[in-house]
């Protein structure tokens, strides 16, 4: 599984771009590949405040609805329209132009490496997570 390691990661499979500002936000190749065909992508709204786990949006596949956690506090400042208009870019290129959203950040949480997000991947995969 693709696990990008400049990237940081979330329980909730969302992973963060923060070396530049504003941070970029999308979903890991995992996520992707568990939803399948993704055919709709709800993402929040430039301007809108969020906190860390709050909703901010969702995806939908032909298999399921996932919602989407926000991973940091911060400003959505950018949407990614490309996947609003093709949400297949999320499934087809996660870690590139399937980004969703840009933020800029107010508080960053503890978040994973990509090392720890390989072993909570392990771990789920043998029902240790939910």
């Amino acid at each position: 599984m693709d696990v990008p390691a400049r990237l940081r990661y979330s329980m909730n499979h969302e992973w963060i771009d923060d070396t530049a500002d504003p941070a970029t936000v999308g979903i890991t190749a995992f996520a992707a590949a568990a939803l399948g065909d993704v055919i709709y992508a709800e993402l929040p709204e430039p301007g809108t405040q969020l906190a860390a786990g709050e909703v901010c949006g969702e995806v939908e596949s032909t298999k399921s609805v996932a919602e989407l956690y926000m991973p940091v506090s911060g400003e959505i400042v950018a949407t990614n329209e490309a996947v609003v208009a093709a949400p297949d870019l999320i499934g087809a290129d996660p870690y590139g132009a399937g980004w969703l959203f840009r933020v800029r950040l107010t508080e960053t949480p503890p978040l994973m490496t990509a090392d720890e997000y390989r072993a909570h991947l392990t771990e789920a995969d043998s029902g240790g997570v939910s």
